[in-house]
């Protein structure tokens, strides 16, 4: 069942939002050669604690850690290590989650480390902008699958592929919650937009030509693209209203 929220419940849910946009604010100064994951990670937590908030990713079935670091060739759930060690020209994702007063703020963003060869800045750019494609298809009375149908139309055309085994999703008291957000373009979201559901639109694209992924039989979380391409990702959490869609995860930067 596809959960549409009342007016307090968005309320909450902008609060939440915004604090996971400002965490991935607070945190963006310190993304840069030479950190570890960890360190990221650990800046996180003191973060979210300080502001009355829990960090959703941690324990939340077994995952050790309160922020996802997915570098490179890792598409997503990267667990931050001490070891893991940022350079110059790597990219990374940094997934954010926090639970304030009872609701979830889902974000992410990819960081370029340094200096990249111009068709990766091309790629980590077009990656970002696809995902503002997918909410502008946001509207009441849309049917859902036209997010994943926007993504798909824009990606196409550089020869990218869209991860399928992993979508966005509702949210909102809990971490996921329905629908789930598909990132192509597929019958099985073929759900009326209603106002006052939210979910995340959140593509994840590879740059290579396969949308194949992995999971790690090691830690039963890393996720790595099949052919060891690149993978990029965005997400914000989006809040169907009567006229669109409003992302629920911005803050202004200081």
């Amino acid at each position: 069942m596809i959960i549409k929220k009342t007016f307090d419940e968005i309320e909450k849910m902008r609060r939440a939002g915004k604090l996971a946009a400002q965490l991935l604010n607070h945190l963006e100064p310190y993304v840069r050669e030479g950190v570890t994951t960890l360190y990221l990670n650990d800046l996180s937590a003191v973060f979210t604690r300080m502001h009355g908030a829990i960090s959703a990713p941690l324990n939340y079935r077994g995952f050790p850690k309160s922020i996802c670091t997915s570098v490179n060739n890792v598409v997503c759930h990267g667990i931050p290590t001490e070891k893991e060690i940022l350079k110059n020209g790597d990219i990374v994702n940094i997934d954010v989650t926090v639970i304030l007063d009872g609701f979830h703020g889902d974000t992410s963003r990819t960081f370029i480390i340094g200096e990249v060869k111009s068709d990766v800045r091309d790629f980590v750019q077009r990656t970002e902008k696809a995902m503002y494609k997918g909410i502008e298809a946001i509207k009441p009375g849309n049917y859902l699958y036209e997010v994943g149908r926007a993504v798909e139309k824009y990606t196409g055309k550089f020869g990218y592929s869209i991860v399928r085994d992993y979508t966005g999703h509702g949210i909102g008291r809990k971490f996921h919650e329905e629908p789930s957000v598909f990132h192509h373009f597929t019958k099985e979201n073929k759900i009326i937009l209603r106002q006052g559901m939210i979910f995340t639109v959140e593509p994840m694209i590879n740059m290579g030509s396969s949308h194949k992924v992995r999971t790690s039989r090691k830690d039963g979380w890393t996720v790595t693209t099949a052919d060891g391409s690149l993978s990029a990702q965005f997400e914000h959490t989006i809040l169907v209203t009567d006229s669109g869609g409003e992302i629920l995860t911005t803050a202004p930067k200081a």
